[in-house]
């Protein structure tokens, strides 16, 4: 018989508040930033918000991973060893790492994943790693569906973790140097000055205008909302949510959005199964489109072929409402089938292709009243609202709970009477209570049951009709209920706290073969024990991180984005031929030029280091 895989739906947490709400949103488990050492720099926490949310997941079975997915200088690792013994004692699930150094240290039995910084892209690659001890494996982005499913069948008892929805970035994670190399800034070590959100001309080897100030390395956000079934067959076991910069209402939003999605393919698919506790409900409408996003792409999932980029601007567009039909004085009117509201945000791109935007201070049917002065728009041209005032009230109080399911039953006994409540994952107690048995003057079943079931407040809830298993009518007191099942309540809490299982994982030494026998800089080798360990797993010439030491002439990027299939003029894909000679260049603003190559045969476009004019 098939077993059944359980199916993890990953959020983000960008703090603790984050956190609680993805847990109540729905997240089967939730990633969040170390106190350092993570690659967000901007999204640390204290280890003691880190305690409060692992306290609170795992009343729902949610797991907490923490992420430390930088590269780590050799005098860091003794603090980054401390940390995690730390974070290990606080109830962290498994930490999600990049540098293999931390391998070699004194550990905890805490498990580790492999971030997607490790450019976790072949078959070879997540086999080594799943041997060296990873216990689940973050897959580059880029990939397709069969790629996915030939890592799954070449390792079916390695857990793969696939993005979902969330900004993209242009270059295979951990193989952009962009940043550091113009910006003295590391995305490797968190620092991201995201060099491929800035405009950029593209230039050719005769100095001729092709392309000028288009953001043409920004790609719209990823939304694979519609694809989760067919990840889940290619063997895909942690959905993930990107988005640890993101604010509350946005973990919201999404979070629930996948949550309800996942839930319908699992009332369906019966081999496939949630990884957490708890049933949630929502008291708004989830809608992906009303967060921020650049507009959405499923990337490369399907292969090469739909439009991903977001070249006009890296800003959130937002919700399609419409085209302008008419602007005169101090209004306009729209055609469009979604309403305005009042205080809501509108963007456009105009004329130039420049975002601009206004804010509408009143509606009237389809007339749009803006707070103030708005520039000639061109009629027919499409409307975004960027931000919907409803929505965000709506996000901005209580907008969910999460309760677990439990059975109660209340018997008597010798010495008065015993309550027990066993819940969902069949964690069971029983509490006895003395009490003097007085017959009542009137029936009492249905008020025991009433009482029993006020669980308000508490993160449970009755699956079905407390069971009163009385051989009387005994008048017991509501008060005296009410105590009863509160204690029994915190009971059945501490037996759930007590019976919550860690996966634990020892690191063991091992010896297999690395798929390379050579790294360059390319590896973000940047301490001795990363360099160690490859060479103990074959590697016979280890370069240094290039954060360490910059190379002459380096590629900076390596992307499945191609700009040349953007034009038109893929030799592979398209049958138009290019009027410009190669090579072709990215001229930034401050004149700095970034040679571009094309590697065809692996449908790759590499992005070289700067040249000036």
């Amino acid at each position: 018989m098939k077993s059944v895989r359980k199916i993890e739906l990953l959020a983000p947490a960008r703090n603790l508040e984050c956190g609680i709400e993805a847990v109540n949103h729905g997240a089967d488990a939730v990633y969040i930033g170390a106190p350092k050492f993570g690659a967000r720099v901007a999204a640390t926490n204290s280890l003691d918000d880190i305690r409060a949310l692992v306290n609170y997941a795992h009343l729902f079975n949610v797991r907490i991973y923490v992420t430390l997915n930088t590269i780590l200088k050799d005098e860091e690792l003794k603090e980054t060893e401390d940390m995690i013994w730390k974070l290990y004692e606080a109830g962290v699930d498994a930490l999600i790492v990049q540098d293999m150094g931390l391998t070699r240290l004194h550990l905890p039995p805490i498990s580790l994943h492999a971030s997607t910084q490790m450019d976790n892209r072949t078959v070879e690659k997540v086999r080594f790693l799943a041997e060296a001890g990873f216990r689940q494996v973050v897959l580059a982005r880029e990939l397709s569906l069969d790629e996915i499913s030939a890592i799954h069948k070449a390792c079916p008892d390695t857990s793969l973790e696939v993005f979902v929805h969330g900004a993209l970035c242009v270059s295979y994670s951990g193989q952009c140097y962009a940043s550091q190399a113009c910006f003295g800034r590391s995305a490797n070590r968190g620092e991201c000055a995201q060099f491929c959100r800035l405009p950029f001309s593209l230039v050719d080897a005769d100095g001729r205008m092709v392309v000028k100030d288009k953001h043409l390395l920004s790609l719209k956000d990823m939304n694979r909302l519609d694809m989760l079934e067919q990840l889940l067959d290619a063997g895909v076991t942690s959905l993930k949510i990107e988005g640890r910069l993101k604010d509350v209402a946005y973990v919201k939003n999404v979070t629930a959005a996948y949550r309800q999605r996942l839930d319908t393919i699992l009332k369906c698919r019966k081999e496939y199964t949630r990884a957490s506790s708890g049933i949630c409900r929502f008291d708004f409408h989830p809608q992906p489109e009303k967060s921020f996003s650049r507009g959405f792409t499923h990337y490369f999932l399907e292969g090469r072929g739909e439009d991903i980029a977001s070249f006009d601007t890296p800003k959130s567009l937002g919700e399609a409402m419409g085209t302008l039909k008419e602007q005169r004085g101090g209004w306009l009117s729209v055609a469009g089938v979604k309403p305005f509201h009042n205080g809501d945000g509108v963007c456009y791109l105009d004329e130039q292709g420049r975002l601009k935007g206004f804010r509408i201070n009143r509606v009237e049917g389809n007339k749009l009243f803006p707070a103030g002065t708005v520039s000639r728009i061109r009629p027919r041209t499409p409307l975004f609202r960027n931000q919907d005032q409803e929505f965000e009230r709506t996000l901005a109080r209580k907008s969910a709970e999460r309760k677990i399911g439990v059975c109660m039953t209340l018997e008597e006994n010798t010495f008065g009477f015993s309550l027990t409540v066993e819940d969902e994952d069949n964690n069971r107690v029983t509490q006895t209570f003395a009490h003097v048995k007085e017959l009542a003057r009137t029936p009492q079943t249905e008020n025991l049951r009433t009482q029993l079931a006020k669980l308000g407040g508490t993160p449970y809830e009755t699956i079905e009709p407390p069971c009163i298993a009385l051989t009387e009518e005994w008048f017991i007191p509501s008060s005296v209920v009410a105590e009863w099942r509160r204690q029994v309540v915190e009971r059945l809490t501490a037996a759930r706290r007590i019976n919550y299982r860690r996966e634990l994982a020892v690191w063991k030494s091992t010896r297999h073969a690395y798929p390379a026998t050579a790294l360059t800089y390319l590896g973000n080798v940047m301490n001795d024990e990363a360099r160690r360990f490859y060479l103990d797993h074959g590697v016979k010439t280890v370069a240094p991180a290039y954060e360490k030491q910059p190379v002459d002439a380096a590629v900076l990027m390596t992307c499945r984005h191609c700009l040349r299939y953007s034009m038109g003029w893929c030799p592979v894909y398209q049958k138009e031929r290019s009027p410009y000679r190669e090579p072709y260049y990215l001229a930034s603003a401050d004149g700095r030029r970034f040679r571009l190559e094309f590697d065809c045969k692996n449908c790759q476009m590499k992005v070289y280091g700067t040249e000036d004019n």
